[in-house]
Parts: C-alpha cells; structure tokens; sequence
C-alpha cells in the first residue's frame, strides 16, 4: 500500500517512536494570563506532568530499553529544570515545542520568530546542545513555521501528517527539513482528555479502548513498511493505568520482531543517510503551497 517504501535500518519492517509532548502548566498560563494562579485545579492536573509523569515515563523506557523523544516548551524547560534533567540523564532526546505553548498559527512572523529563539536558547542552556528536531504547539504550523525552522538549521519537523513515512519539507530553496509524521488517532489528548478549562469534553476511553487504536495503527505500520510515532503526555499517558498499557503495547510490538526502536533525530539521521546513498527517494513538497485566498 506504500507505493515508496523507505528502507528501515537491518532491514527492519517498520520504524517506532515513543515521543511526548510535555507541556506542564504552560498551557495554563497562555490560556489564561489574568487568573492563571487561580486554577489551582487544572495546574494540579498539568504539574502532574513534571512532577510525576515524566519521571514514571522515563523510568518505563529506561526499564525496557527503549530511546524516546521529548518536546519540550522553553518556558518549561526554564521552570522545571529537574524533569529535563531526568529527560535528559536517561538518554533522551529533548526537542523543541515553542516557548510559553502559543499556537504558531495566532501569532504574527516576528511573535513567532522570537518564540523559536527563545525555545533554542532554553534547549541550548539546558542540554548544552541545540534541538535537531521541532513539533508546533497545538499542532499549529503556520505559514512561517518551516522557513523559520530551515533558517535556524533545524534537521526535521514532527507535527503534519501528509504521509505514512517521512518525506521532506522546502522553503522556496534547496534546503530542507525531514517532515516525521505521525497520525491524529496516535495522539493521547483526544482519547483521555475531558476537561473544561481546555473546552475538551470528549468521552474518556478505557486505556483498552486506546490502545486497541494504538495497537491497530502500529500492525499497519508493520505490515506495509510504514512508521509509527505517537505523540503523548506525561500527564494524560502518564497515569497508572494507561503506563500499564503502554507496557503492554511494547510487548506486543517487541512480540512482531523486527522493529526499530529510535529517537526522532535517529530516524532522521537515517532518512537522510538513504537519501544521500541513493538508496531511496523521497517525495518533497515545496512550500508554501498556496498563496491564493478562498474566494469570499
């Protein structure tokens, strides 16, 4: 069903990444500047993240040896030195998620640009190191999004989903960006959330239930060469029943044989390695891909 199979590394039938997206209280303080400080509840819920997701999860990855890819807001990065830290000592790789989680698509070229610097600056302090890898805030990648990354010496780009396997992404020019996709149904947030400050009030699945979506899109990523990327959050995946499942998941995927487990910068380090080999060829979409405006 893939018409441009890429070549995994050994020959391995599918790729896998465990990635998240951990935003703590930064959500809060964006949504509601004025009375942030008096949502104590919802803070509750999100400083969940910090203080006892992201450890459980690394622990986890860590327990069955397993790379994964944390993004990770500026903002954050700065207010929770230790979770990053605990990113950061297990092995991981830490990723770029804007600064204070503004969606890209409501701020202005010059807004958004300073929120990208100022994300790097936070990774850089942190980890020493600049970010290979970006995913959008609320997946909101806007018309500047991908020139701004090219700019800045970015290697891929995790928040679009215009293909089963990686394709590049270029700005008008012979540079470009790994475009990592991953699926809606692979992200947590419209399986577990349901909650009023966010205005998300969708039915809460059993982690049965999600995993069965979980586990469906993996066989189909593993029968046709595809890759797999979810996109979770400590806070919402984080918790005792659904890190029960995410076990049983790797089970069940290390069950298959023949998958490879790696970090976002690994898979984009090996698509770009099959491209320069000539082993494969990827699709490019050139962007931006219209400038025309829907007739009123």
């Amino acid at each position: 069903m893939i018409r441009n199979p890429i070549p995994w590394p050994n020959g391995a039938r599918c790729a896998v990444c465990f990635s998240f997206d951990v935003d703590a209280d930064s959500t809060i303080h964006h949504g509601f500047p004025k009375d942030a400080d008096n949502r104590l509840h919802s803070t509750s819920l999100l400083r969940y993240d910090t203080e006892v997701g992201v450890p459980r999860i690394v622990d986890l990855l860590n327990r069955h040896k397993l790379p994964g890819t944390f993004f990770v807001p500026g903002w954050v990065i700065e207010r929770y030195p230790a979770a990053v830290e605990t990113i950061l000592k297990g092995g991981h790789e830490l990723g770029h998620h804007g600064y204070l989680h503004h969606n890209p698509v409501n701020l202005s070229a010059a807004e958004e640009e300073d929120a990208i610097g100022r994300g790097i600056e936070a990774v850089v302090k942190a980890s020493g190191k600049r970010p290979r890898g970006y995913r959008a805030p609320s997946w909101g990648v806007s018309r500047n999004t991908i020139r701004f990354l090219i700019e800045e010496g970015f290697d891929y780009e995790s928040s679009l989903f215009g293909d089963d396997i990686p394709y590049l992404l270029t700005y008008g020019g012979n540079r470009t960006l790994v475009e990592i996709p991953t699926a809606h149904g692979l992200d947590d947030w419209p399986h577990y959330m349901n909650w009023r400050d966010f205005d998300y009030m969708l039915p809460i699945s059993s982690p049965q239930r999600a995993h069965e979506v979980f586990r469906s899109e993996f066989d189909a990523a593993w029968t046709h060469g595809g890759l797999w990327v979810c996109v979770w959050h400590p806070p919402v995946s984080g918790r005792l029943a659904r890190a029960m499942a995410i076990e049983d998941l790797i089970a069940h995927m290390r069950g298959r044989g023949n998958v490879w487990f790696a970090t976002l910068e690994e898979i984009s380090a090996h698509v770009r390695k099959v491209i320069a080999s000539g082993q494969w060829k990827p699709r490019i979409d050139t962007l931006p891909i219209t400038t025309d405006r829907s007739p009123s």
